[in-house]
């Protein structure tokens, strides 16, 4: 009887062990889930190219969404203004891993946590702009790409000069609804440098961007500078009709403006530095930490 009863209690001991190990075999079985922040919507041909960029990344790094791993989305719509509460649902998610991906969306993700990974895509310079200290070696949490779209504004000036030698009065559009602007102030710097007077023209809606392109006509604007805003992407054909209706000569920081009709495009190659911001997750997810993976600069334009 003592026998049985010693067995029946080591049984049970044994059982609730099992019962107790559960959530942890659970936890350390859990597909991980990854957020996704962007600022513009993922149905825009832009971003939707850029998801597919990223998760081509995961993949190579041996994670597919539905398979092993989840991505969470989140939009502001181009309202910037949505991205701190999108940035704050998603930390209390409990994401794995926050991938932040267009204007100002890393800005929101880094102000919103400092204990989960973040992977930036941005086209400003990470260290002007607060995200890192060191490119090399980024602190804290973050790591991730960078178009370096802000040195490459002066870049596009000197470009709309070989073609228009003789042009000193130069637009630049930029997005309304954006309070920071990377590439405004090195390009106002290059335009006092080359001797070109810099006007700012801003628009977020259809009716906006005719009304901006109308005060152009009306200012017989030399050139024109398009930003590198992610939301502009959404408009491009719009864009670019509206500059060959009102005859602005137009350069912009990617080929699909031109595919879209625009005169010129000059930029990097922004497909590969998305494909290294899934790769970057994927490591990271596989246990490295931000901090030791350097932040990848582009190499092709």
């Amino acid at each position: 009887m003592q026998l049985g009863q010693l067995k029946r209690r080591e049984f049970i001991t044994l059982v609730a062990g099992v019962v107790a190990a559960w959530p942890l075999a659970a936890r350390a079985q859990r597909t991980p889930v990854v957020g996704f922040l962007n600022g513009v919507s993922f149905d825009g041909a832009f971003a939707a190219l850029q998801a597919i960029a990223i998760r081509e990344g995961l993949r190579a790094s041996g994670y597919v969404e539905g398979q092993n791993v989840a991505i969470e989305y989140r939009s502001a719509d181009g309202r910037y203004d949505r991205l701190p509460a999108l940035a704050a649902d998603l930390v209390s998610s409990q994401v794995a891993l926050i991938i932040a991906g267009s204007t100002n969306a890393p800005q929101a993700a880094k102000a919103a946590t400092s204990a989960i990974p973040i992977v930036f895509a941005v086209g400003s310079d990470p260290v002007d702009t607060g995200l890192v200290t060191n490119l090399t070696r980024p602190e804290a949490n973050l790591t991730g790409v960078t178009f370096n779209s802000t040195a490459l504004a002066p870049k596009r000036l000197e470009i709309v000069r070989e073609l228009l030698p003789r042009t000193t009065s130069i637009g630049y559009l930029k997005n309304s609804r954006n309070p920071f602007d990377a590439d405004l102030a090195g390009l106002m710097v290059a335009g006092r440098n080359l001797g070109a007077q810099i006007s700012v023209f801003e628009a977020s809606t259809d009716r906006e961007f005719l009304t901006a392109f109308q005060s152009m006509a009306q200012q017989h604007l030399g050139a024109l500078i398009v930003s590198t805003d992610a939301s502009f992407a959404a408009r491009r054909d719009l864009i670019a009709a509206l500059a060959a209706h009102h005859a602005v000569p137009t350069i912009y920081a990617a080929r699909e403006y031109v595919l879209a009709g625009g005169l010129i495009g000059y930029g990097p190659e922004v497909n590969s530095l998305h494909r290294q911001a899934g790769l970057y997750a994927g490591r990271i997810l596989k246990g490295e930490k931000p901090a030791d993976l350097p932040v990848v600069l582009p190499t092709k334009f």
